[in-house]
């Protein structure tokens, strides 16, 4: 589907599932209006709106992570689809301004942004920007004082965990807090990432400080799935990380890990198991329910083999996030996790994380993992840097896969370690949207790796054996090393939401 308004004026109906996967139809409009939410049901209704709203962005997510780090390829290069050509051009650092599915991502985030601003300010939960803090503001509609805080504490991450994905993708953006008409909308420019951050920081300590802070051995089952205090922690943390603010994220992990009760699975496989939803290991993930109610997931054959039929999954794939040549040889032979993220059908390779049996395609039970106990490890292992402590994380990883401890022996620098690190979450967290991410904020947080150079050595791997077959005109290595730049680890700025302003001028992202 084309999309052609801004990215504040288009209404549709949500299909709308809680977190405990109880399902519920309601339509959610995304037309400005007036109108908020009045009582505690209309307001439990549509948060749990907002956690469906997670789904769409998603769908795009990974061809802007994956795809564009070293884990991922277009499987066919000699394809001439359009669907083909945006997505080789995205995994070739050369992605136009119109691009449609960097557009589609901008609007469906925007779109779930938006109904989360409405249901913060039904209750009167207003960020004041000029201190970086959230208002509790008198309240005329009958939500007591526990369920305010209960949804403004769910509601508050969710905008968070959007906005740390926005910044991380395109830099500064808009900055949308409150419910907007799309005549005011036109009157708002990209605000700095310093801005965005401070949004993201004061939203995620309103979760710490009013989400639910049981234990995980102690959640409610009707909770589990729901945001809650170690969540907010593991992502502020990484909030913290990418901003180089290493001591407060080693604060936040520590807490995690001592007193959370959140713990590694025995086995690798069992973290993904659809018989073993929110795990001891998934603090947050995107949730999806089949049924034929519209709330499946559709990665099992996005992902699956084109032209594999009923073989792999039930509806044939599309062979979408094809995995590197340089990925699956990164994995040992001993180690289980190379088969729980890749299998082969005949002679293609494909992601087999998010599949499972299914009765209708694009209807999967897999949910997607966004925050795991195991990140929480090796996030800790990276801030606190080299040392004997973060090799014992980085080892709780591999033990649990199987494979032999690291030693300080061998690992007796801190490229060494750096590189350990780097390559341990290459493995643990392939195709979980991580991987990209992960290479531009160790540009922040390593001294010896970094981004640019990981990828140049990529496509020095993988040319003969991918990008040097595209036809004519055929790029060479060094045209295609080219365009690995500091500006474009950033994306394009839609140019469909700079060409409709017609009130003020927007600048889009340097080198497009």
């Amino acid at each position: 589907m084309k999309y052609i308004f801004n990215f504040l004026t288009i209404f549709f109906f949500f299909s709308i599932v809680s977190c405990n996967k109880n399902i519920n139809i309601y339509p959610v409009s995304n037309l400005y209006d007036a109108t908020f939410y009045k009582n505690i049901d209309e307001i439990d209704v549509a948060l749990t709106g907002c956690y469906n709203g997670l789904q769409k962005p998603l769908y795009e997510e990974w061809s802007m992570t994956e795809l564009r780090s070293d884990n991922s390829i277009m499987g066919n290069p000699t394809s001439g689809s359009s669907d083909n050509k945006e997505l080789s051009d995205l995994d070739m650092f050369m992605p136009n301004t119109y691009h449609e599915g960097i557009y589609n991502y901008w609007l469906h985030t925007y779109y779930n942004i938006y109904n989360v601003n409405k249901v913060l300010k039904s209750i009167e939960v207003n960020y004041k920007q000029s201190e970086g803090v959230l208002l509790y503001d008198s309240l005329l509609i009958p939500v007591s004082i526990e369920d305010r805080k209960r949804v403004a504490a769910e509601a508050t991450f969710i905008r968070a965990y959007h906005y740390f994905n926005l910044v991380r993708l395109f830099g500064g953006v808009f900055l949308i807090h409150t419910p907007t008409s799309p005549t005011e909308a036109k009157l708002i420019n990209r605000e700095s990432t310093d801005e965005i951050y401070k949004l993201i920081i004061a939203d995620l300590n309103n979760t710490i400080n009013y989400g639910n802070s049981a234990k995980f051995n102690a959640i409610n089952n009707n909770d589990l799935g729901r945001v809650n205090t170690w969540c907010a922690k593991a992502l502020l943390a990484k909030v913290y990380l990418t901003l180089n603010r290493k001591s407060e994220a080693i604060i936040l992990l520590n807490d995690i890990i001592n007193n959370s009760t959140y713990s590694l699975q025995p086995t690798y496989k069992e973290v993904f198991s659809i018989t073993n939803e929110m795990n001891s290991e998934i603090l947050f993930a995107v949730r999806y329910k089949a049924g034929s109610l519209g709330l499946g997931s559709p990665f099992a054959n996005m992902f699956a083999p084109n032209g594999s039929g009923l073989a792999v999954v039930n509806g044939d794939g599309q062979g979408y996030n094809y995995p590197s040549y340089e990925l699956e040889t990164s994995y040992l032979t001993t180690d289980p996790r190379f088969a729980n993220n890749i299998l082969v059908y005949i002679t293609k390779h494909y992601v087999n994380k998010y599949i499972s049996d299914m009765a209708i395609a694009d209807d999967a039970e897999n949910d997607w993992p966004v925050i795991r106990y195991a990140d929480v490890l090796l996030m800790l292992a990276e801030a606190q840097g080299y040392n004997a402590s973060s090799i014992n994380l980085i080892n709780q990883i591999r033990i649990r896969s199987g494979l032999t401890a690291l030693t300080t022996s061998t690992i007796n620098s801190v490229a060494l370690f750096e590189k350990a690190l780097s390559d341990e979450r290459r493995l643990e967290f392939a195709f979980e949207n991580q991987r990209w991410f992960d290479l531009v904020r160790f540009n922040t947080t390593f001294t010896t790796l970094t981004a640019e150079q990981v990828m140049k050595d990529h496509f020095t791997i993988m040319y003969p054996k991918h990008y040097g077959k595209y036809p004519a005109p055929a790029l060479t290595l060094e045209q295609l090393k080219s365009f690995v730049t500091a500006e474009h680890l950033l994306l394009p700025i839609p140019q469909r939401e700079i060409d409709i302003n017609t009130k003020i001028v927007i600048p889009q992202n340097p080198g497009y």
